[in-house]
């Protein structure tokens, strides 16, 4: 079910094959229960690869997510009750409609969020893995046996659907983070509501009607949801509804803090993919050859709108003056142009506001001993078109200890590990982190407990592009709470405890004596 619809389509014929299209107001869309555009505000999606306006959004109202909540309730008394195993059957066949779609569905997150093609295809081929993950995922989720210490007594764990669970993601990942969260939980049980972000709303219908096709075939309808609408209609009132078990936010660490302020309130639980200030570490033995390659995709990649990008490099003073020539030459290799293209290395940042943004960061650099190495100017070209900027900087500076959601990279130097991890771990974000160098000695203490305060920590490979086996999530200001894989499929169930009494006696815990002579 959604409650948005996608008013018109312009030259990108690959729009109509998604199930958006023009359409004349007051129309339906899909095989779901899409609303009209009746007395809604009206959202202009605009595409950063040249700033036009390609498509209008008719915006959720309050009574629209009342229908949708509720729809979405009554859906979880059937679907918690469906064997995990055919649950998961139904969540491998949208991962083969996925897979049907997985050319126009990529094209649509270059065209809305800016992403160069292999970018956009390979975000779609990671709600693909994920899906596959939650298929096999689907027959093992496990509970513990526990030795009880009353004789004729069985004491285990078992696990239960948790609820409706709220999605709120964010415009880098339009689809791969939506499908980490409700993979998982359709296996485990639960029914989503998805607020996608204003920005990349196109995304979001174009995946609910993939969704929404393989749920028609199978008679069912209100385990995937989607709404489209204003924070202060549909954000405020998903993360205060008492109706919602679970809130897995993905964006600011100020909002964040917003989210869990709310649900805490009501003592919901919350996942939160927050912000990342993410380093390299490049010890004075590192192989600068795989240093670069790697610093260069993690820092210029996705236009350095990752959560996972890397922002700082903390190089050894011996060769970081090596290592800065090195990437200045590598920056300046960088293709920079519409990511439709397939010659493009970096395309847009996402908007306007992400450009002045950045600007704005870059101009206040030299106030606090900076120097602009390479990059870091505005394109004279229609859309949202920057060059990468390397800075030098003495140390984590106040605004170097801030996150930019821009493709700036720090470098500053230290001497001995331990100042190269003090330095690392003095930031307030902690979701990702890499440590470059042929030393065991060097990258165990950086795994180690007094190493990388970091949700991820790397040896020779950057800090972004993780894979789906994994947990994904940070520490400190990047929220906390796990996506993906390992055992992050907890959060979206409820741990119950059980203990089966099989004898015709009533032996107490801790041998407690009550009432007896």
């Amino acid at each position: 079910m959604t409650v948005s619809l996608a008013l018109g389509y312009q030259k990108h014929p690959f729009l109509k094959e998604l199930g958006i299209q023009e359409m004349n107001p007051g129309a339906c869309a899909g095989p779901d229960d899409w609303s009209d555009i009746k007395a809604r505000d009206i959202l202009n999606v605009i595409t950063p690869i040249d700033s036009s306006v390609i498509a209008k959004i008719a915006l959720a109202s309050e009574q629209d997510y009342e229908h949708v909540i509720n729809t979405a309730q009554e859906s979880f008394q059937t679907w918690r009750m469906i064997p995990a195993p055919k649950r998961g059957q139904i969540v491998r066949e949208i991962a083969d409609e996925i897979r049907k779609m997985k050319e126009p569905l990529g094209k649509l997150v270059t065209l809305e969020m800016g992403k160069i093609i292999p970018e956009g295809t390979g975000e779609v081929q990671e709600a693909i893995d994920i899906a596959d993950f939650a298929v096999g995922l689907s027959r093992q989720l496990y509970g513990l046996t526990m030795q009880s210490e009353r004789p004729s007594h069985r004491m285990y764990e078992q696990w239960h659907p948790l609820g409706v669970i709220g999605i709120v993601t964010a415009f880098n990942f339009p689809m791969a983070v939506w499908s980490w969260n409700s993979m998982i939980a359709a296996v485990c049980g639960d029914t989503m509501v998805w607020k996608p972000s204003s920005k990349t709303p196109l995304c979001a219908i174009a995946l609910q009607h993939t969704v929404n096709r393989v749920m028609k075939a199978n008679g069912l309808t209100g385990i995937f949801s989607l709404v489209v609408g204003k924070g202060s209609v549909v954000g405020e009132r998903l993360i205060n509804d008492k109706r919602i078990s679970l809130i897995s936010a993905t964006g600011s660490t100020a909002m964040g803090m917003r989210v869990a302020e709310a649900a805490a309130k009501r003592l919901a639980r919350t996942i939160l993919e927050l912000g990342g200030n993410n380093a390299i570490i490049v010890a004075e033995d590192a192989n600068l050859d795989l240093a670069v390659r790697a610093i260069l995709f993690a820092a210029v990649g996705t236009a350095g709108q990752r959560c996972t990008t890397t922002r700082r490099i903390i190089a050894q003073k011996k060769i970081i003056e090596e290592l800065t020539t090195r990437l200045v030459k590598a920056y300046a290799q960088v293709r920079i142009g519409d990511p439709l293209d397939p010659n493009s290395v970096m395309g847009p940042l996402v908007d306007q506001d992400a450009v002045d943004t950045m600007m704005k960061a870059l101009e206040a650099l030299p106030g606090q001993g900076a120097k602009i190495t390479a990059g870091g100017r505005k394109i004279d070209r229609p859309g949202c078109y920057v060059t990468p900027a390397i800075v030098r900087v003495p140390g984590n500076t106040q605004l170097v200890c801030e996150e930019t959601f821009a493709p700036i990279l720090y470098i500053m130097p230290y001497e001995t590990i331990d100042d190269a991890i003090r330095l690392h771990n003095e930031v307030p974000q902690g979701l990702s982190s890499a440590i470059f160098t042929e030393s065991l000695k060097k990258a165990e203490k950086f795994l180690s407990a007094i190493g990388s305060d970091c949700g991820i920590a790397n040896v020779n490979i950057g800090t972004s592009g993780a894979e789906i086996g994994g947990a994904f999530g940070g520490e400190k200001e990047t929220g906390g709470g796990r996506e993906a894989g390992s055992d992050a499929w907890k959060q979206y169930m409820r741990r119950q405890t059980t203990t089966i009494n099989w004898s015709d006696q009533l032996p107490l815990a801790q041998g407690i004596k009550f009432g007896e002579q």
